[in-house]
């Protein structure tokens, strides 16, 4: 859920000029009442304005944090998750090592020869694999954690949500999978990636006010 810029302007001269009524803010942005009320209404209704009888508008300032709150944690995984690193099950423990490296990422997803995922590499695995004097001949598959132990979302998720599952299970990424076959990772959520996007629109938002 996003302001519009004809909301964006509302709250702007009502914080500059506060109290105001609905008619001096049309007068403010040039545009009649009756195309504001709608505005008005929503505002009012998110809790980032408040209307006061023979008084107008006033900025509540508590209002826009807990909108904020609800609109970055509502977002969809569909809109920040990352593109998944897929492995075959036969990969060799060393090829999927440089490619942890190669790629700088956490975790691999195993798959076999449909695509489906049957496990997940972390670096705890590989790290604990290495030990094994036989990298290059001993696949994945011996030391990945497989499938029926992997906790998965879909992209219809929440990041709260999906947050929750990563804290819960205390695990640092999600394979997220398609809804139709839910043994088809379509992409990958992980906690660095829902910190960052919660610290880029912090910013963000401290940078508008």
């Amino acid at each position: 859920m996003n302001l519009s810029q004809r909301q964006e302007k509302i709250i702007e001269v009502v914080k500059r000029d506060q109290p105001l009524s609905g008619e001096k803010i049309a007068d403010h942005l040039g545009i009649s009442h009756a195309t504001l009320r709608t505005d008005l209404s929503f505002l009012t209704m998110a809790g980032i304005l408040e209307a006061s009888p023979k008084v107008g508008y006033t900025y509540t300032g508590v209002g826009i944090e807990q909108f904020l709150f609800d609109k970055i944690f509502s977002v969809k995984v569909e809109e920040i998750m990352l593109s998944p690193l897929l492995t075959p099950q036969d990969t060799s423990i060393h090829d999927a090592i440089t490619n942890m490296f190669m790629y700088d990422v956490g975790s691999i997803y195993v798959t076999d020869k449909e695509q489906h995922l049957v496990g997940l590499l972390s670096r705890k695995d590989l790290l604990r694999a290495s030990l094994n004097s036989n990298l290059q001949n001993t696949p994945v598959a011996v030391v990945m954690t497989r499938a029926p132990h992997l906790q998965t979302c879909t992209k219809d998720y929440t990041i709260l949500e999906a947050g929750a599952v990563l804290l819960d299970y205390q695990v640092d990424s999600l394979p997220v999978v398609s809804e139709e076959d839910p043994k088809k990772v379509i992409g990958k959520i992980t906690k660095s990636r829902i910190f960052n996007y919660i610290m880029q629109q912090a910013k963000q938002t401290e940078t508008n006010r």
